[in-house]
């Protein structure tokens, strides 16, 4: 499995390891609580219960922190990624203010506990620019600064940032944003969580998690079951649903890049325009004069483009074009966000369980949705009152949200459809080193990828999720499921939940 998820990108934060004494899971295990996944949201979650007293282990299937966190390009901005006014429009003004107040409190947390813990990550308060992108129209800044007022967050209108081309844009400035290296962060919650006798085990697939007659959860792997008093499943997205959530959800790609650039070419902020899908820009320090500059965006839904080269080169033109600044490329990286069709993500009980959690639908805000479902499940678990719950609740119903539901969900309609189409080659024999591609063989799809080594690796097409029909991903070499977000490698691992079996090998005479 490691040899597979060397083929994919590698981002900024990767070379922190985190948890770097973290095994497999060897044998049944007892504890009070099972955290399966290791992001932001499952450590952070350890590192609260932690603190109660409470013994913990952490779960993932590859390694610690190594997942969607890691891809992440670690902005801590506490208002809503896809505007304010449009979530007052789906969810209303009490819901979107405690939203907003929610998010502001997960950096407050992150900002206390690194300062106490004296973690160095790198966190700084800083202000937040969203702003008129060229040739648009302005009125989506007065939307928005109304609609910002009308939460509470502290807001000023201004003409111009301090970016090539924008002195004459319409912005908002939004105080005390603030930024961190995630990895850092984690790294230094592990520790204190091992320190306080919780556990953490790599390269452990946890494959399903029951709730037991007595109300104990049992969490299988292929190594052990771990049994507990209550469990977190924060895998990004989850895999003890087959569709109570994933139908509220969506999967969409999106790209970064990091650039070396000159301390002080531009001012230590976070930038975001107003094109849809929108640019996002922060800066990371470095050592001696230098920085880098973080640019991302250029998003579309997950399986829906295979064009990556492409997006860099525009998110490279739009990143020179405003920071003239910006000098070499130093890492390209993609990662996977779910957007819930009301912006908010799924924090609370699992649907239908007494002792599970889920944390998911984090909607391009995983740093800040991850600390705030840190304090709200690990509440719920202590018995305490858990402070914006309403607005995370999983089982929630959002009418206002039915069109982006039903658009979302067209594409397990359409997907499936798939598999009544021609292959992508015709023969297996068309198949070039280092290319992968759907390959119709008699009635049955076949996930083909030949190795640079003339290797080649065939597997079911067939998602072990729901069965959705996948779609090649040439700059991650991996294979993406559109529906849900699963992702496999060459060698049929599953690499992303809410698969967790291996796709089907496949004879085909090669």
């Amino acid at each position: 499995m490691g040899n597979s998820n060397d083929l994919r990108s590698k981002s900024l934060w990767m070379d922190i390891e985190v948890a770097p004494d973290a095994r497999p899971l060897e044998g049944d295990q007892a504890c009070d609580v099972i955290i399966a996944g290791s992001g932001i949201a499952g450590i952070s979650t350890g590192y609260e219960l932690a603190l109660k007293g409470l013994a913990v282990m952490i779960v993932d299937r590859g390694r610690i922190a190594g997942g969607i966190t890691a891809r992440t390009t670690a902005h801590l901005a506490p208002l809503c990624d896809d505007l304010t006014s449009e979530m007052i429009k789906l969810r209303g003004e009490e819901i979107s203010r405690a939203f907003y107040e929610s998010q502001a409190a997960a950096v407050d947390r992150i900002e206390a506990v690194q300062k106490r813990e004296a973690i160095d990550c790198d966190f700084r308060r800083l202000d937040g620019y969203l702003f008129q992108a060229l040739n648009t129209d302005s009125k989506i800044i007065d939307d928005e600064l109304d609609a910002v007022r009308k939460v509470g967050a502290p807001v000023h209108r201004l003409v111009g940032v301090p970016l090539a081309h924008c002195g004459n844009q319409h912005a908002l400035r939004y105080p005390r944003q603030a930024t961190f290296h995630p990895l850092k962060y984690l790294k230094g919650l592990a520790e204190i969580i091992e320190a306080k006798g919780g556990v953490f085990y790599s390269e452990t697939i946890v494959r399903e998690i029951e709730e037991r007659k007595d109300g104990s959860v049992a969490a299988k792997t292929d190594s052990g079951v771990i049994t507990a008093k209550a469990a977190v499943v924060a895998t990004n997205s989850p895999i003890v649903d087959t569709l109570a959530l994933h139908t509220k959800m969506a999967p969409y790609r999106t790209y970064a890049m990091a650039f070396a650039i000159k301390r002080g070419a531009i001012p230590d902020a976070l930038y975001w325009d107003t094109l849809d899908p929108y640019h996002y820009v922060r800066l990371q320090p470095g050592e001696g004069a230098a920085d880098t500059l973080i640019v991302g965006g250029a998003d579309h839904k997950s399986g829906e483009a295979d064009d990556a080269d492409l997006r860099f080169e525009a998110l490279e033109a739009w990143a020179r074009n405003l920071i003239p600044a910006a000098k070499n490329v130093t890492h390209r990286w993609s990662g996977q966000v779910l957007d819930t069709i009301d912006y908010a993500g799924f924090i609370g009980r699992n649907p239908g369980s007494q002792n599970i959690y889920v944390h998911t639908g984090d909607s391009g805000q995983g740093m800040t949705h991850g600390v705030a479902g840190s304090l709200i499940n690990s509440a719920l678990i202590l018995g305490d009152t858990a402070k914006w719950q309403e607005v995370y609740e999983p089982t929630r119903k959002t009418p206002s949200g039915i069109g982006n539901f039903v658009r979302e969900n067209l594409t397990a309609v359409k997907n499936f459809a798939e598999y009544l189409a021609p292959g992508e080659l015709k023969s297996l024999d068309d198949l070039k080193p280092g290319q992968g591609a759907v390959v119709r063989q008699g009635l049955s799809k076949i996930a083909a990828y030949r190795g640079k080594d003339g290797a080649l690796h065939a597997r079911s097409a067939a998602c072990t999720h729901i069965g959705c029909h996948l779609h090649w991903n040439s700059f991650e070499t991996c294979w993406d499921c559109p529906c849900h977000g699963s992702q496999f490698a060459v060698d049929g691992t599953a690499l992303n939940a809410p698969a967790v079996s291996a796709l089907a090998d496949v004879k085909t005479g090669d």
